[in-house]
């Protein structure tokens, strides 16, 4: 196996995997299993990590660390959103520290650049298209507001290990230049460094000088490269996954980011369409029952979409009212309810926006395996369930996605 990842939630996993397929690699993507699968160049273990405890957060990377490395990775990739989505408490620090006492390495970097996205490093900070990521609208994030765009900052408050910057300069410099600047930066006791870079030409730099380090971190674009520049790429056509985009299909959308609001504005009109209250169900929880039969009605006559994305004054209230905990885990029950009623009326294509309800859809659904075929937008993949098999997804990062994303989806149903 080339590359082992592991990725903090499922939507950033398969954003991953699609980067790898297009580099050429066959990859597979697991949930809620340790048991890595053979044959495949790289695979993609996904956790439900990024806002969790992180002494789970830790012991959960460690595990699949443990997993991939007993079964031949020869590189381990930890990845996380290209906005670095954390607190001052993790979890991307935690774990980078977890993983490097498991590999027993003592340097490794850090680079969520995804130009093609528009998220850029320059000077160690973090810009979505011209923006800081701080003035951007993850600053008003209802689960990881990011209000710090210096990532050597932000990592340095979450990790117990000293961080260090590859400048741009540098990075331009070329692939040498990169590895005598990690050299230096191990040598002075620098434990994991955020690397500048704002093409993809950067990345091939970066991952080219990265090719002796157990342990890399990143976002999927670095994953990418990786791929590019240092594995054989198979041709085209070979161990290509077989996809069938079958009609009905059902939309679920639990993030609250400004694209999924867009996105579901969209669509709305075009097929019947129902936001999910949360107060009202923890008011009444046959509330659930009657949100059930009103999707599986409508699901008979075809495609159909419910939403509990709102804006992050909404978003937050329920959060007072509710606590934290109890509103993400009444949101994920919902969905993941949702889902196993529309898969018993037979729909087998999901489209979902989140990571956490992309989570709780396929664990719903007990979902184990996926594999992969085309994008349907950049970083959002059409999926193949191989245990069990039959359900095809789309599931995406809230920020992900053009504004006629549910649209295109919808099109391309037969």
């Amino acid at each position: 196996m080339f590359l082992g990842a592991i990725a903090d939630d499922v939507t950033g996993a398969t954003d991953l995997a699609s980067v790898l397929r297009r580099a050429g690699l066959t990859v597979v993507q697991t949930l809620d299993t340790f048991a890595i699968p053979a044959g495949a160049d790289a695979v993609v273990v996904s956790l439900k990590i990024r806002t969790a405890d992180p002494a789970f957060a830790r012991s959960s990377a460690g595990q699949a660390a443990d997993a991939l490395r007993a079964a031949g990775a020869g590189q381990i990739y930890f990845k996380y959103c290209s906005t670095f989505d954390s607190t001052d408490e993790g979890n991307i620090g935690p774990v980078l520290d977890e993983l490097s006492g498991r590999l027993h390495t003592t340097f490794s970097i850090a680079c969520p650049a995804y130009p093609a996205l528009a998220r850029t490093v320059y000077a160690g900070h973090l810009f979505v298209g011209n923006q800081l990521l701080s003035d951007s609208s993850m600053r008003h994030h209802p689960l990881t507001p990011m209000t710090d765009a210096n990532l050597v900052r932000v990592l340095g408050r979450q990790t117990r290990s000293r961080v260090g910057l590859v400048d741009l300069a540098i990075v331009e410099a070329g692939p040498r230049a990169v590895a005598r600047r990690f050299a230096e930066l191990a040598g002075a006791g620098d434990a994991v460094a955020i690397v500048d870079a704002l093409f993809d030409r950067h990345l091939d730099a970066i991952a080219e000088a990265s090719a002796g380090l157990r342990l890399i971190s990143g976002g999927a674009a670095l994953g990418g490269a990786l791929a590019r520049v240092n594995h054989r790429r198979r041709e085209p056509g070979e161990n290509e996954a077989t996809l069938s985009i079958r009609a009905p299909v059902a939309m679920l959308s639990g993030s609250c980011s400004a694209a999924t609001l867009s996105q579901i504005e969209q669509v709305a009109g075009l097929i019947p369409a129902r936001e999910i209250d949360p107060m009202k169900i923890a008011e009444n929880p046959d509330q659930l029952t009657r949100l059930i039969d009103w999707a599986c009605d409508q699901i008979a006559g075809g495609s159909v979409l419910l939403y509990s994305s709102g804006e992050p004054g909404k978003v937050q209230a329920v959060q007072e009212r509710l606590g934290h905990s109890t509103a993400a885990s009444l949101v994920e029950k919902t969905f993941g309810s949702l889902a196993v009623a529309l898969a018993g009326r037979g729909v087998r294509t999901f489209v979902v926006a989140g990571g956490e309800t992309s989570g709780a859809v396929l664990q719903a659904l007990r979902i184990r395996m996926l594999t992969f075929g085309d994008e349907l937008d950049p970083g959002v993949p059409w999926t193949r369930s191989l245990e069990p098999d039959g359900f095809v997804f789309a599931l995406k990062s809230g920020n992900f996605g053009s504004r006629n994303f549910f649209a295109k989806a919808l099109e391309l149903a037969r």
